[in-house]
This record gives structure tokens, sequence and C-alpha cells, in this order.
């Protein structure tokens, strides 16, 4: 992110071990037969605010215009965000 002259994180994940399935109950069997608790993880695809402020900072124009990546060109329609 150019604005803060560093890196940002997009992308995230947790580990909840048994948190989350001591709630929701999830359980399943081992090779020995026991019932235990499964490991869960908390996970965001992609946090769409900052990947929407990199695209910005990283492809505005000097007219104030934003220049659409050709890759996100299908998906937006346009070629061009401007005012």
């Amino acid at each position: 992110m150019p604005s803060r002259k560093a890196y940002g994180e997009t992308h995230s994940v947790t580990s909840f071990l048994d948190f989350q399935a001591r709630r929701l109950n999830l359980r399943y069997r081992d090779s020995e037969g026991k019932i235990k608790y499964c490991y869960t993880m908390n996970n965001t695809a992609i946090a769409t605010p900052r990947v929407l402020i990199a695209i910005i900072e990283n492809n505005q124009q000097k007219d104030g215009t934003i220049k659409v990546p050709e890759v996100l060109v299908p998906y937006m329609g346009k070629k061009v965000i401007g005012k």
C-alpha cells in the first residue's frame, strides 16, 4: 500500500484449535475409536477493503482516474474508473 509505504495484509487465517468445535459439538472418531473435538480455522479469503486500497493506490492516474487491471476488466465492464 503506497500510502503506508508498507505491505498490508489481504488474507488471514487463525487457528481456533477446538474452541469453536466445542461450541458447535463438532467431533470425530480417531483411529483408536476415541471421540475427539475437531480443530477449526477462521479464514478470511480476501479482505476486500484492503485489496481495493492496493488496487486504487497502485493504479491511480495523475488525473485521478483509476486504471482497472486487465485481469479485472471483464468483471468491471470498463477499463477506467473515472469521475
